[in-house]
């Protein structure tokens, strides 16, 4: 029989006893990620479908999150899509994504609904369009109301990405902020990556050095708005303080990529995607991809499911790429064993994994069992590089493992 949504999320977090601090931050970790965490995933689309290098006949099995590297993904033509999540909202989102692009007339519409999302007539497109074809239980998650009594549906007509736990983290970052003198918004103002970087140093850095958010910054509870349970908080710190970790992450995102090329900047700076004259968009929202996007739709499967009990269903040899987002970071070695062994006994040969990890090094090595990393050969060098490149810029690594040889 299988487990209820907060028992597998349970399984997943949970690694000390009840009442311990560390077993309390967990449970409190686990409370707040019943609702909707990300509005947009950050993780970098383009990064990922490269070192993927996805095929026609790829079948690709995701952590769903958001939903917009899962709709991206489209764009790379593969067979099908697999996405899995234990998050109800993420679940509910994602097959309203999904939806919309079938049956809203024309990407003006789709690109309002998503890109904007912030117009009274987004509601009245859902009632007209997507809720007729909604499968019951996302038809009655959308028009259910959240904690405070709203209709969720409602978060498309002012700002869903101001919703969530990373909206609301991002809110209160703005406010911290501002209370110690910088406006995050003024980085958008700037017309170069000189002055991107002058306003970086002359008026955000300065806040991560004030007493109170050195403080804020080194409670494990100040990041659950990132989705950050407490073991990745530690993994995140590694040996130097969280506010210098932090900062040198919100560094990368403010002055490692021109504004222009950046929607995670726009997220965090603007709490949008900006006008669509200034700010670039996730794949999936762009004009030139959304007839794929839509033709290809119906390629995705979404599932209320554990990754590694997915898998566990899956013939062998079945399957072509894995993407595993920084899921990894929560786990216990026998969790990382069992998936493992799961992604192993599934792949095709020359299949990809990729993941994210919130310090720098993979965490693989002395954590799974040899005999299953044999099969694997770890992409040091391309995994620098895609670190480099992501643009999310709040990972310390990304990770490429390819079937088939011993690890280089």
């Amino acid at each position: 029989m299988a487990r209820p949504a907060h028992q597998r999320v349970t399984r997943a977090v949970h690694r000390h006893r009840h009442l311990s601090k560390q077993g309390l931050l967990e449970r409190a970790f686990t409370f707040a990620f019943r609702g909707l965490v990300y509005a947009q995933i950050w993780e970098d689309p383009v990064v990922d479908m490269e070192a993927l290098a996805i095929t026609p006949d790829c079948h690709v099995v995701t952590i769903a999150s958001g939903g917009c590297n899962v709709l991206s993904y489209l764009t790379a033509d593969p067979a099908r899509i697999t996405a899995v999540d234990l998050n109800t909202a993420h679940i509910a989102l994602n097959r309203l994504k999904l939806a919309a692009a079938r049956t809203l007339p024309d990407h003006a519409t789709f690109h309002r609904f998503f890109g904007d999302a912030d117009s009274r007539d987004n509601i009245a497109a859902y009632h007209t369009h997507v809720a007729p074809v909604l499968d019951d239980a996302t038809r009655r998650y959308w028009e259910g109301r959240d904690l405070i009594g709203r209709r969720r549906i409602g978060g498309f007509a002012n700002g869903i990405f101001k919703r969530g736990l990373l909206g609301s983290f991002i809110g209160a970052a703005h406010l911290v902020a501002r209370l110690h003198g910088a406006n995050p918004r003024r980085l958008l103002e700037a017309q170069s990556m000189e002055e991107q970087r002058a306003i970086f140093d002359n008026e955000l850095a300065p806040v991560f050095d004030r007493g109170f958010v050195r403080w804020l910054t080194s409670q494990p509870a100040s990041l659950f708005g990132l989705g950050i349970p407490p073991a990745q908080f530690e993994a995140l710190a590694g040996d130097e303080r969280m506010d210098a970790v932090l900062k040198a992450r919100l560094e990368k995102l403010a002055c490692g990529f021109p504004l222009k090329d950046n929607y995670f900047a726009w997220q965090a700076f603007g709490r949008g995607y900006g006008t669509a004259s200034t700010a670039s968009l996730p794949p999936y929202l762009q004009a030139a991809h959304h007839r794929a996007v839509v033709e290809r739709a119906e390629r995705v499967d979404v599932q209320h499911v554990n990754m590694t009990d997915y898998l566990a269903a899956c013939d062998a040899g079945s399957l072509d790429r894995y993407v595993l987002l920084d899921a990894q970071d929560w786990m216990s070695d026998q969790q990382l064993n069992q998936l493992w062994a799961e992604i192993t006994r599934t792949a095709k040969p020359g299949a990809r994994v990729l993941f994210r990890t919130a310090g720098e090094p993979t965490i693989l090595p002395g954590r799974v069992s040899d005999d299953i990393l044999r099969h694997w050969r770890y992409e040091a060098e391309a995994s620098l590089d895609y670190t480099a490149r992501d643009r999310s810029a709040i990972y310390g690594g990304v990770h490429l493992y390819v079937l088939g040889g011993e690890s280089a």
